[in-house]
């Protein structure tokens, strides 16, 4: 007599009660994690906004957040507005930082003027910083980071990060030594039109002393991921220049 075990149908039933119970299970485990995926996600975004105007803990040469228990706290005292321009409208709203800006790029299909853009507005020391976030394309996958302006658009600070570039290359947009490069360096040129930061290969002020030529320089053998680090700041945050022209104007 044969063992039912060992038929077909059994074989497949088996394999399909795997599928139903293991598919519960990680379903079920998923539900279980939102909360505290999401969480982590909103304290992370807390940390980068408040790193790039300075709220940080940064030891020598390395870069540092906050700790997680202390960001909400600091992050309510720092930022003091929040607001989301969208087609020339400003409107406050206290969750823009919530904001993905990822989905915005991709749902505005090229159409700058549908995207809701995200501006924290924050003070520190007696200065008011303006925190745009920028998001692109690396070599391997998304880079992203958050930039601190003053009303002259001049960067107070930045933070950078990525999900796939090449460590030791590439992955070092994330390391002090270039982030810093790029604070003081001004976005618009001595006409006041809008330039952007060009991480250049071969600049020719490799200390990064002369901050109004629009450059800081590359890192060696990453220079795709420099160029994308180029593009989302001068693509992004050219969107914010008409606000920071009323702000001149006002």
């Amino acid at each position: 007599m044969s063992n039912k075990t060992d038929s077909n149908v059994y074989t497949i039933l088996f394999a399909i009660g795997m599928v139903i119970i293991v598919g519960s299970l990680l379903a079920f485990a998923a539900s279980s994690l939102e909360p505290n995926i999401s969480e982590n996600k909103r304290l992370e975004k807390q940390q980068n906004i408040l790193y790039a105007m300075g709220v940080n803990d940064n030891e020598e040469g390395s870069a540092v957040f906050i700790s997680t228990d202390k960001a909400p706290q600091a992050f309510a005292e720092y930022i003091t507005k929040q607001i989301v321009i969208q087609n020339g409208q400003v409107k406050e709203d206290d969750q823009a930082y919530l904001i993905d800006i990822k989905k915005e790029k991709s749902s505005s299909k090229g159409d700058a003027s549908k995207r809701r853009l995200p501006l924290f507005i924050g003070e520190k020391d007696g200065q008011t910083y303006y925190v745009a976030p920028i998001y692109g394309k690396g070599l391997w996958d998304a880079i992203w980071g958050y930039v601190s302006l003053d009303e002259n658009m001049v960067i107070q600070g930045a933070y950078f990060d990525h999900k796939g570039e090449t460590p030791g290359l590439g992955a070092n947009i994330k390391q002090r030594f270039f982030m810093d490069d790029f604070i003081g360096e001004h976005l618009l040129d001595e006409n006041g039109n809008f330039k952007g930061v060009t991480v250049a290969k071969g600049n020719a002020d490799p200390v990064n002393n002369n901050k109004t030529d629009n450059e800081v320089d590359a890192i060696a053998g990453a220079t795709i991921t420099g160029d994308g680090v180029t593009a989302m700041i001068k693509s992004d945050l050219k969107l914010y220049v008409p606000y920071f022209k009323n702000l001149k104007n006002n």
